[in-house]
């Protein structure tokens, strides 16, 4: 028999993140709304690796995550 563990995500890079001092309006906008922004901010942001992996690995579907939006 097979069990899967569920491992911890290992989150201290969101502390670091750039988003976290600038606010989820930019990453999380109102549908229609321009995600330029936030994608300039990812772009300086050294988190930025960090956040698109953890994005894929949880199926985030919503935001700008990594510089990439849905």
């Amino acid at each position: 028999m097979h069990i899967d563990t569920i491992t911890p995500v290992d989150s201290a890079w969101q502390e670091r993140a750039l988003c976290a001092q600038t606010g989820a309006d930019f990453f999380f906008p109102d549908p229609g709304s321009s995600v330029r922004e936030a994608k300039r901010i990812c772009g300086m942001c050294e988190m930025r690796t960090a956040c698109l992996d953890y994005a894929l690995a949880n199926d985030e579907r919503f935001g700008v995550w990594g510089g990439l939006s849905e």
